[in-house]
């Protein structure tokens, strides 16, 4: 067995869920000669598992002409007899009966719908039945009920729907069209969704319409929409305010005359920037998650500009397949990668800094070609696993180097990050072959899931 589905308001004959329970096809033999005909087969029969008699209906369920599985429906001998139904109810089995007819036909499930399961209205929420005119022949109380509060008074049986003013003709369109067909009806402050359900067992066609008050949903889907705008709208702002502190430390550095002092504060202006970049990327997205191989591609051209002159090359390249992060995840690893760039520029090539002083002494033309290299990878080497890797082919790193108790600030804040904000773990170490070094961060993928 493969699914099973329990009655919305009745007793259910089987207490225990049988969903993977493999029998015999002699212990159902309904249910076998259904598969085997590729037709509808009724009668009575044990119950499996059980020992009491159930009335089962056994549908063939066609697709392109070959029946795949057989749906069983299964209630207690003589069960309209001992339940006196009413007309609700009558009509319930009436339009299961046609509804199985077309599954045995191969023309239910349709190939096309307007909605998503989890949004379709049920028939419990409120159903009528039309015939090919649209004229409406019955109606369940749950759905007048749901017409009255659109604006539809009085008795609908007998009326067409073009004649009840519900918005687009849903229910000719499915009946002309032979595929189910969507809409939704707005009065006042009521929304009410309709799913037209053409019945195409006979020549003539019939619809079966469900419908469902849907005025709470979309209230709350329009409180998302408004809070996912102001959310943007925040982002943005902390954006611009992240970008007025930079300019400001940008201006100050200009007045130093201090080398140290002017250099400690780009390293301080290329932090914010970093963290600017992910909420001007959060900025312009409808969702709280960021694709942060843009990030890191962003973020090293920015260091790419801003560290590197003519008289001081150095290559930068990134691969990355990160996909996508969550917002608070993107900005600590942001940061982290900010870091490793910049340790690797500072430490990996000496001579940048010497090549520098030179520039502004106004030396002889230099040579300009790169002085190293700097590789971002960034990939997901396991499913539950995210890998950062930022290589470099510099002097490399003293033999008693640890990067655990490194005393310098870069690798004190990518140690603090990847520690308790991404619950991951960071080391440095030599690269084999040499020359240089590479900075390794790992984090656990349920951290940012």
């Amino acid at each position: 067995m493969i699914g099973q589905i329990r009655p919305t308001t009745g007793r259910t004959l089987y207490r225990d869920d049988h969903i993977g329970l493999c029998v015999a096809a002699g212990e159902r033999p309904l249910v076998s000669e259904a598969f085997a005909r590729g037709v509808i087969v009724t009668g009575e029969g044990l119950r499996v598992p059980g020992d009491r008699r159930a009335r089962i209906t056994a549908v063939p369920v066609t697709f392109d002409g070959v029946t795949i599985a057989v749906m069983s429906s299964e209630v207690t001998p003589r069960f309209t007899d001992i339940r006196d139904p009413g007309e609700l109810e009558r009509t319930y089995i009436a339009t299961f009966g046609r509804l199985a007819r077309m599954v045995a036909a191969g023309l239910f499930p349709y190939r096309s719908a307007e909605v998503a399961d989890e949004e379709a209205p049920r028939v419990g929420d409120g159903l009528f039945l039309t015939d090919e005119t649209t004229r409406i022949g019955f109606a369940s109380p749950n759905a007048v009920s749901a017409l009255h509060r659109i604006g539809v008074g009085g008795n609908v049986q007998g009326r067409r729907v073009r004649d009840l003013d519900l918005g687009p003709d849903v229910v000719g369109r499915a009946i002309s069209g032979g595929i189910p067909v969507v809409g939704e009806v707005e009065h006042q402050s009521v929304t009410v969704q309709l799913q037209a359900l053409p019945l195409t067992d006979t020549p003539v066609r019939n619809a079966l319409v469900m419908l469902r008050d849907v005025t709470e949903l979309r209230r709350r889907d329009r409180l998302l929409i408004s809070k996912d705008a102001t959310i943007r709208e925040i982002h943005h702002r902390v954006t611009n305010n992240l970008q007025t502190v930079s300019s400001l430390l940008r201006i100050q550095a200009r007045r130093l005359e201090s080398r140290e002092a002017n250099r400690a504060l780009d390293e301080a202006v290329r932090r914010i920037r970093a963290i600017a970049l992910v909420h001007q990327t959060l900025s312009t997205e409808t969702t709280d998650d960021v694709d942060f191989c843009d990030v890191a591609e962003t973020l090293t051209e920015t260091m790419r500009q801003s560290i590197t002159f003519p008289e001081r090359p150095i290559d930068f390249t990134v691969s990355c397949e990160a996909g996508m992060l969550r917002s608070q995840t993107a900005t600590s690893l942001a940061v982290v990668l900010n870091e490793l760039l910049q340790n690797a520029v500072d430490h990996a090539f000496p001579q940048l800094w010497e090549i520098e002083d030179q520039a502004l002494e106004a030396a002889p033309a230099l040579d300009e070609s790169p002085i190293g290299h700097v590789e971002v990878e960034i990939s997901r080497p396991s499913p539950d696993l995210l890998s950062m890797v930022v290589r470099d082919d510099g002097v490399g790193i003293p033999a008693d180097y640890d990067s655990q108790r490194s005393g310098g600030l870069g690798t004190s804040i990518v140690r603090a990050l990847c520690g308790s904000d991404l619950g991951g773990t960071f080391e440095v170490r030599r690269r084999t072959p040499p020359p240089g070094s590479e900075a390794v961060v790992q984090i656990p993928l349920r951290t940012i899931a």
